[in-house]
């Protein structure tokens, strides 16, 4: 799906070949670090390894013109807002790009915060091997990861809305139950009915929230069908759709914020990176583990982790739950739902890890009593 792996295991091999050593417009020796910004873009080029060898500080309008008269470089950017479009942009180019992680690179910027220094930062930054590079996204991996975004924001508006209006309706009286789908019935029911109680001076402005209500219900509606659309015609999604508590809208977050499951060795490195493995403060012989890390992104962790919580009760209603869901349970005793849930998200994550990485389905295993 995302075509900018494919360019660079092109890219990579051919500078490395011996029969293309000799021509220098395909070496990658020079390192350019962008600093990327809304309307102006400061950009610092390295021959060597530490050192400043050109400086230039570029509207957005001559960002790509400076690029086009250079022989290929490798050029690095923080994971930043529109950094994946200005890296697709440049892999078009021939240039090789690598995205860094911006909260790693701050580490690198020394003394005042400046354009110039953090594209200095970016230069050292990117000599660290142990700061994993950023994919860059397809336009098919964003747009996917749009419409999640779109989705997550209605959905945070309409339940604001809705603890608005059952709050406001709680104080005279009316109480509506815990739960959505009560909200615009009852509340509709109260606006219609002229003996209810409820004052006419909120009638009007409650009939308005309820028809807004509607509104985002739809809008959350039609994302989701959009994305049912996408998955059916990814067989990854159908895959991941095959393991418990993975649903479509975990699935196809996977796929889009993930990008390439391959650059992860082991499905433990996956958990790790979705924050779902305990913080570690050890020294010496003393080995101290805490809570989860909660690093990387919150939005796929939180998919996981609800995932689990599902997978926990609906495994408490079936008479021979599989290995998976009693090994939960049974941790569910020991421990309570909350870390048997984070737990479950855990293991979950390694299973997609297997899962997309051998291209098979998930096959529960009988539990054996």
């Amino acid at each position: 799906m995302d075509s900018s792996c494919d360019l660079r295991g092109i890219d990579v091999p051919k500078s490395l070949h011996p029969s293309m050593k000799e021509e220098p417009i395909m070496s990658h020796d020079t390192l350019i670090a962008v600093d990327v910004a809304k309307s102006v873009f400061e950009i610092v080029v390295s021959q060597q390894p530490g050192k400043v060898s050109e400086r230039a500080r570029l509207p957005r309008s001559k960002f790509l013109a400076f690029f086009v008269q250079r022989p290929p470089v490798t050029v690095v950017m923080e994971a930043c807002g529109s950094a994946h479009h200005w890296g697709r942009q440049l892999q078009g180019l021939g240039h090789q790009v690598v995205l860094l992680p911006a909260h790693q690179v701050r580490p690198y910027v020394l003394r005042n915060k400046t354009d110039r220094t953090d594209a200095k930062g970016l230069l050292e930054a990117y000599r660290n091997d142990d700061i994993h590079r950023v994919p860059v996204k397809s336009i098919d991996q964003q747009t996917v990861t749009a419409l999640h975004r779109l989705r997550s924001a209605w959905v945070a508006e309409r339940t604001a809305m809705i603890n608005t209006l059952r709050g406001l309706l709680r104080e005279l009286g009316f109480v509506i139950p815990v739960g959505a789908q009560y909200v615009v019935p009852r509340a509709g029911g109260l606006i219609e009915d002229a003996e209810s109680g409820l004052p006419d001076a909120l009638r009007e402005a409650c009939a308005e929230v309820c028809a807004d209500l509607r509104t985002l219900e739809k809008r959350i509606a039609g994302i989701e069908r959009h994305l049912e659309a996408l998955a059916s015609q990814l067989p990854v999604v159908e895959r991941l759709r095959s393991i418990p508590g993975v649903g479509l809208l975990t699935a196809t977050a996977l796929v889009a914020v993930t990008a390439d499951i391959q650059r992860f060795p082991s499905g433990r490195h996956f958990a790790s990176y979705l924050g779902l493995t305990p913080r570690e403060h050890s020294s010496g012989s003393k080995r101290r583990l805490g809570s989860i890390s909660k690093r990387g992104d919150v939005y796929l962790r939180m998919l996981l982790i609800h995932g689990a919580r599902s997978t926990l009760w609906h495994a408490k209603r079936l008479q021979e739950p599989d290995r998976l869901r009693a090994w939960a349970l049974r941790l569910e005793k020991t421990v309570g739902h909350n870390k048997a849930a984070v737990a479950l998200a855990n293991k979950m994550a390694r299973i997609v890890w297997v899962v997309w990485k051998h291209d098979r389905h998930f096959e529960p295993a009988a539990h054996a009593a």
